[in-house]
């Protein structure tokens, strides 16, 4: 018999993966980066926007996707750096 219901927690919708918190490691898992330059980016305002709460850091994955995104490029002639 076939239910409408999801078999497990995982089956959960897009919109709460991508506001789910993640910590640094997967944070620069997910943006192809070591987890020293993210950390670099935190120092100098460069990267994305995150949460503190005493020494814990934490990343939303939206976050991220909207700060990878700004910085896309169609070609080498469009960059300009800031």
């Amino acid at each position: 018999m076939l239910t409408n219901e999801p078999a497990n927690d995982n089956n959960r919708p897009a919109t709460d993966y991508l506001d789910g918190f993640i910590d640094e490691s997967q944070a620069a898992d997910f943006l192809c980066q070591s987890v020293r330059t993210i950390q670099k980016w935190r120092v100098t305002g460069f990267g994305p926007k995150f949460y503190k709460s005493g020494r814990s850091v934490r990343y939303r994955r939206r976050d991220l996707l909207e700060w990878a995104e700004a910085r896309r490029y169609g070609n080498t002639s469009s960059y300009t750096a800031a």
